[in-house]
C-alpha cells in the first residue's frame, strides 16, 4: 500500500540545508497497524506530511496504492487525500458552531456527495465510534476523548484505505487516550490500514509494528517481538 524508495526531505534555510529525511525506504502493507515513534526534531511529522499527501520529497518515491505521489500537481494531490486518507490530529479541527453530525460530514460536502447520503454516511461513522447519542451536540458540549472520537469518524466518512493519526491522544487524559486506542485497535480488526505517528511507548504498544525515527534516519523497525532492521 504505502512503499517509500530512498526518499530524502531537504529544506534551505539561508545557506544551510537541513536534512530532514534521509534515504528512507518504509513499505507497509494493506491491514497493518504502524506506530512511527522518535524524539522531537527527528522527523516522523515529516514522514507523516510525506505519506499524507500533504507536502512532497526532495528526491526518491513514493507510492500509494500503486500510484507514483511524487511530483503529483496540488489538486491531484488534493484528490488522493479526499479519497483514499483519514487524518485524526492531537488538536480536533473541529468547527466550532456546527454540530458533531455536520462535522462528521465534511468531507463529503467537498466530495460532492448529496445531503441524503452525507448525513446517512455521517449518523454511520457517529454509530461507529460510539456516539450515537451526541449526533446534535456542538464540540463544546463534548468531552475531549468526544471530540477526538467525532474527528475519527470524520476520518472515517470517505471510507478512506488509510487512516493518518498524528499525536492522537497527546490532548487526552490518560482513560480517553486508552479507549481512543482501544477504537483504532478495533479499526485494526476490521481491516484498516493505521499508521500513528507518537512519543509515547504506551500508545505505540498497541500497534503491530513500530518504526523509530533518529535524525532523519530509521533506526528500528520492529514487529511485535521480532527486529526486522
Amino acid at each position: 500500500m504505502i512503499h517509500l524508495k530512498n526518499l530524502d526531505k531537504t529544506y534551505k534555510n539561508g545557506d544551510q540545508v537541513l536534512h530532514v529525511l534521509k534515504d528512507i525506504e518504509l513499505l507497509i502493507e494493506e491491514n497493518e497497524f504502524v506506530a512511527v515513534m522518535g524524539p522531537s526534531g527527528s522527523g516522523k511529522s515529516t514522514l507523516m506530511n510525506m505519506i499524507g499527501c500533504l507536502d512532497q520529497p526532495s528526491s526518491g518515491s513514493y507510492y500509494l496504492s500503486g500510484t507514483d505521489i511524487a511530483g503529483q500537481p496540488q489538486k491531484t494531490l488534493a484528490d488522493i487525500r479526499n479519497k483514499n486518507i483519514g487524518f485524526v490530529f492531537q488538536q480536533f479541527h473541529l468547527l466550532p458552531r456546527i454540530s458533531a453530525l455536520n462535522n462528521v460530514e465534511l468531507p463529503l460536502i467537498y466530495a460532492g456527495v448529496k445531503k441524503k447520503e452525507r448525513q446517512e454516511r455521517a449518523k454511520e461513522a457517529l454509530v461507529k465510534v460510539g456516539l450515537e447519542e451526541r449526533v446534535s451536540h456542538l464540540p463544546n458540549q463534548l468531552s475531549g476523548g468526544q471530540k477526538q472520537r467525532v474527528a475519527i469518524a470524520r476520518a472515517l466518512v470517505n471510507r478512506p484505505s488509510l487512516i493518518l493519526a498524528d499525536e492522537p491522544t497527546g490532548a487526552l487524559d490518560t482513560k480517553s487516550g486508552e479507549q481512543i486506542m482501544g477504537l483504532f485497535d478495533t479499526l485494526h480488526e476490521e481491516g484498516a490500514t493505521l499508521v500513528v505517528v507518537t512519543h509515547e511507548q504506551e500508545v505505540a504498544d498497541y500497534a503491530r509494528r513500530i518504526v523509530t525515527f533518529r535524525d532523519g534516519e530509521i533506526i528500528e523497525d520492529r514487529r511485535r517481538d521480532r527486529v526486522v532492521l
